[in-house]
């Protein structure tokens, strides 16, 4: 099979159920069915993956179009694999809600880490100072 160079090697992809991972965090999964020359990607049948530990849940979001420049990585998904997984499927609702604890708890322990740097003489960054002192 000959290298092709770019984004034109994801035309042996076209049709193949994939996972993408986006610049901002998200985990999408679909269908590929279109690119062009700047990887921007038709995705279709696109389910929202959401990770919180041992849990996950899929948000249904139908036709689905990617920039290129907001692909951090994408890879095939093997139907055999993605049936094994080890994490338990829960409801939207709620996992929707776990994601959003786990972002508080995150908050509350950068908060934390701030004022100790800051304690320390250490200047955190200040964007988030600004925050915290609002």
């Amino acid at each position: 099979m000959e290298c092709l160079p770019g984004t034109a090697s994801l035309i042996e992809e076209l049709d193949k159920r994939l996972l993408v991972l986006l610049r901002d965090g998200r985990t999408l999964i679909g269908t590929l069915r279109s690119i062009d020359q700047f990887a921007n990607l038709v995705l279709h049948k696109t389910i929202e993956r959401i990770h919180v530990g041992q849990e996950y849940g899929d948000i249904p979001r139908g036709v689905f179009v990617v920039r290129g420049e907001n692909v951090v990585l994408l890879g095939e998904i093997d139907p055999e694999k993605d049936l094994k997984i080890d994490l338990k499927k829960v409801s939207i609702d709620a996992i929707l809600e776990a994601q959003r604890e786990e972002q508080i708890a995150k908050q509350k322990e950068e908060k934390k880490m701030n004022k100790a740097l800051l304690e320390r003489g250490l200047q955190p960054h200040a964007e988030k100072v600004v925050e915290e002192f609002q």
